[in-house]
């Protein structure tokens, strides 16, 4: 066969690219699963991981790139047995083979894996996971809910946290076991207690790192449909960056750390006396730079009005005014004085036509006494008609003949 292959003298990188090629040509090798013991694993500043596999007859070399890496939530240890998926591969440099592993997880936990993934997949059906429901979180809140151990760490972690970053807010603590059996239905009456009983403003669900039977818990369907039904909105803390659970899928957000899930819930005490400060800062900036545009304005529009001032016009105007109410007044006087002789003359005039003043010069007025009629003829008057003369001083009854 290699004879086939090679050349009568061939070098050692000939040798070898023919193992690669057979190696990399044998299709049970490139989807292959295995198991062993972890050792000697190394996680570069890469991102690579380099690590072998062994059990009581061999070892294989294997390599995770940071690709495969990074969407690991199971990260092993030295000592652990795990399940490593991928493909045999040679490594020229150094003449070895070695699995290029995509993915590893631990010996046993293969089902509890397969259930994670079939809730993940249902719950993400029913829409829990849709960031359109994850809700905003309270800038200032007043009050706070925890939900986790009194005795976890993380508990004392939260509570420096907040003292140091958000003094202001109160912390009420919901108290529940968060690992083990038990925990899960704690876990959801814990959540259902700060909803029924309080008016925190947010609620925190955190845990310190562990295993992942250990966290294992947070990946129940019950607490994770707590979580979704939740009124007040949820930041969740659990484990390390590393660890993904079930609960930070359907949170309104996931923190990687417990301290985080304090640092994300509460504003910096700190950075708001500073912003206030900066704000006052550049209001008094603001309002003094509009002050001295709004004096300019001022003192442009005063040049302006002063010469459009009507202050002249007004005094022109005036003694017009004051013209023309003397010319005014020296009218009606000379009108008054006309119209007084004009009454003067009429007063005459009607003095001159009283009938008194004709009677005075011996004139008299007859009428008939019947009808008081005026007689202006004799032939006006039959005998024996009763007749009255008035004079300018009385009058007289007499009768005609």
């Amino acid at each position: 066969m290699f004879d086939t292959l090679l050349p009568a003298v061939y070098t050692i990188s000939e040798v070898t690219t023919v193992i690669r090629q057979l190696i990399e040509s044998a299709e049970p090798l490139q989807a292959v699963r295995v198991q062993g013991e972890v050792s000697n694993m190394k996680r570069y500043s890469s991102g690579h991981w380099y690590f072998t596999l062994k059990d009581g007859g061999a070892q294989l070399k294997c390599v995770m790139w940071r690709s495969n890496a990074d969407k690991q939530r199971y990260k092993p240890e030295d000592g652990d047995q795990v399940e490593a998926r991928g493909s045999i591969g040679v490594y020229d440099a150094q003449g070895v083979y070695q699995l290029y592993a995509e993915s590893l997880k631990p010996v046993g936990m293969g089902d509890l894996y397969r259930q994670f993934e079939e809730l993940k997949a249902r719950l993400d059906a029913e829409g829990l996971f849709d960031p359109a429901r994850k809700r905003p979180l309270p800038a200032f809140p007043r009050q706070i809910g925890v939900v986790t151990s009194p005795q976890a760490a993380a508990f004392q972690d939260i509570q420096n946290v907040l003292r140091r970053r958000f003094p202001l807010a109160e912390i009420i603590l919901s108290p529940t076991p968060v690992q083990g059996a038990d925990a899960p239905p704690q876990i959801a009456a814990a959540l259902e207690r700060l909803n029924q009983y309080t008016q925190v403003d947010v609620i925190l669900l955190i845990r310190g790192g562990g295993s992942i039977e250990d966290l294992w818990a947070f990946n129940d369907e019950g607490v994770a449909r707590a979580v979704a039904a939740s009124r007040i909105p949820v930041v969740t803390g659990v484990g390390h960056e590393i660890d993904f659970t079930m609960v930070d899928f359907v949170a309104d957000q996931r923190a990687p750390t417990p301290s985080a899930a304090a640092e994300i819930a509460t504003p910096n005490l700190d950075d708001l006396r500073y912003n206030t400060r900066a704000l006052t800062t550049a209001l008094d900036s603001l309002m003094l730079a509009r002050l001295a545009d709004l004096e300019g304005q001022v003192s442009v529009t005063s040049r302006t009005l002063g010469h459009l001032s009507p202050v002249g016009r007004i005094r022109t105007l005036r003694q017009r005014v004051d013209d023309l109410t003397e010319r005014a007044g020296t009218a009606q006087s000379a009108l008054l004085r006309l119209h007084r002789e004009r009454l003067t003359g009429q007063a005459r005039a009607l003095e001159a036509a009283n009938p008194a003043a004709i009677l005075k010069r011996g004139y008299a007025i007859v009428r008939r006494s019947s009808d008081n009629t005026p007689v202006t003829r004799a032939a006006d008057t039959a005998p024996d008609t009763a007749l009255t003369i008035q004079f300018h001083d009385g009058e007289i009854k007499v009768r005609t003949d």
